[in-house]
């Protein structure tokens, strides 16, 4: 009989235990899924929820404060998220507040994240619908970064055998590289280019110094480009100059015009300068008078000595001798 009872309290002592574990257990999960705190319902509508459960954590500025209770299908082809969150951090999230949807760590559990809002809006209230923001497709993200890598690849297979190439000396830059001759030709050509570079910056300053002196006042350059006393009478000789080369246009067309009738045989000008014939005659004729001329002399020295006029030469004769 004593055996019995003993037997009967240790029974009862294990069945207690089991029971306080199993209430600890109860109130434990109880506490983690918000189930004995005061809560109200917000809700959120999403295009694709990832595998999101009910049941999964909802998080507010990186503290716990409610679990996803329900998940519905909502219009064509969206998700409807019910959402049980603690009623004391209603005063902090605002109705323009947004919720979108997360990890638990890297490989972790889906959760939701509500963050945002202003202090212009008001706090939330019971049944309210946050606005979902879609997260990142991860999928989208691994097919992204296996392109990339691919490309990476490829360029690291390009790189190789670009650097394979250029040891080789293959190429202008493998050339200049690997070829001492070229590389000093290089070399002859930076030089070049340095002191052209030298020469151009002083070919600069000289001409800042020029055009330094051109704008003193006095300078012929200076007073043409200030002065308008000069710029006038500039204006003025360029006048005079078109002027007289008006004046000149005119008396060249009135030259070539004397010209012209110098050159007409029908003139007497044209004729004297043109005509054979006549410059014959007028040569024969000033021979004749050249003629006519000698034997007028020869006649006129005769006449001295004839016994008419022999006297009036002799006193001609004496009186000139005395005047000398």
């Amino acid at each position: 009989m004593r055996g019995e009872n003993k037997r009967s309290v240790i029974v009862g002592i294990f069945v207690f235990i089991g029971i306080a574990i199993l209430v600890a257990g109860v109130l434990t999960l109880g506490g983690q899924q918000k189930k004995f705190v005061q809560a109200i319902q917000l809700k959120a509508v999403f295009d694709d929820i990832g595998g999101l459960q009910p049941g999964n954590n909802i998080w507010f500025s990186g503290v716990k404060i409610g679990t996803v209770k329900k998940i519905n299908f909502y219009g064509d082809s969206q998700v409807e998220v019910e959402m049980n969150v603690e009623e004391s951090v209603q005063d902090f999230i605002r109705k323009d507040s947004k919720a979108t949807i997360s990890s638990d760590g890297l490989i972790g559990n889906k959760i939701i994240v509500i963050y945002g809002g202003t202090t212009m809006a008001p706090a939330v209230e019971d049944g309210d619908r946050l606005e979902a923001v879609m997260p990142l497709d991860t999928d989208g993200m691994m097919e992204t970064l296996q392109v990339n890598n691919e490309n990476l690849v490829e360029i690291t297979n390009d790189l190789k055998k670009l650097t394979s190439q250029l040891a080789a000396g293959e190429g202008i830059v493998g050339a200049v590289l690997t070829d001492s001759v070229l590389a000093d030709n290089f070399k002859s050509i930076l030089a070049n280019l340095n002191q052209a570079s030298i020469n151009s910056n002083k070919m600069l300053t000289d001409l800042n110094s020029f055009t330094s002196k051109m704008n003193q006042e006095g300078n012929l350059f200076n007073d043409l480009a200030t002065d308008t006393t000069m710029a006038t009478d500039l204006k003025a000789t360029v006048e005079s100059f078109k002027s007289s080369a008006a004046n000149t246009e005119e008396l060249t067309a009135k030259l070539n015009e004397i010209s012209a009738k110098l050159d007409d045989p029908n003139t007497s000008m044209g004729m004297l300068l043109n005509d054979p014939e006549f410059a014959q005659l007028l040569k024969s004729t000033l021979n004749n008078t050249d003629s006519a001329t000698y034997n007028l002399n020869r006649g006129l020295e005769a006449l001295e000595y004839t016994w008419p006029f022999r006297k009036g030469f002799k006193r001609k004769a004496q009186a000139d001798d005395k005047e000398n």
